[in-house]
């Protein structure tokens, strides 16, 4: 097997600790510099504490699945869809709460493989529309989703700590 092609796999429990890590890790890249640390630090803690990752990894409504570039994860997909969406949303819809790449992976075209994953999933259960927030100063995912044909259908507010943060959602008709 050719190690630099990457290959997706459904995430199972015993990835838990792998799952948190790249979660802590991304989320921290990503948004750090614009929270305080005390803030980011509750936020993880919160966010990515290994009961409620396994939670989010048993409920039916949710699946995970990593992707990895020879023995190396690279990053993971979380889509969601009924009762699991992060917000209210008609029974058609299929949402991808995470796309989280690890930062020196970006760029490498591994995101559009996993919106791409998404896209099919949603239409394997025949969803007519592929939907996530992103927040709104994330240039670089705003504009990932633009060039994959989304568009912004609302927006809410997304809280760390003190600090209210405005994401934009955007949808795919299928």
């Amino acid at each position: 097997m050719n190690q630099n092609i990457p290959s997706i796999h459904p995430c199972t429990l015993t990835d838990l600790p792998t799952l948190q890590a790249i979660s802590r890790e991304t989320f921290a890249d990503t948004f750090g510099a614009a929270n305080t640390p005390e803030d980011l630090a509750k936020y993880l803690d919160r966010a990515y504490a290994p009961a409620k990752l396994h939670h989010e990894m048993t409920n039916s409504d949710s699946h995970f699945f990593f992707l990895q570039v020879g023995s190396t994860v690279c990053g993971y997909l979380k889509v969601n869809t009924g009762a699991a969406q992060s917000e209210p949303m008609p029974a058609d819809n299929f949402e991808v709460e995470r796309i989280y790449i690890r930062k020196a992976y970006q760029k490498h075209g591994y995101g559009r493989i996993l919106i791409e994953l998404a896209e099919q999933l949603a239409r394997d259960a025949h969803k007519s529309r592929i939907w996530l927030g992103v927040w709104e100063h994330n240039d670089n995912a705003r504009g990932f989703y633009a060039r994959s044909g989304f568009h912004q259908i609302g927006e809410h507010t997304f809280t760390i700590g003190g600090s209210r943060q405005t994401d934009y959602l955007l949808g795919k008709d299928l």
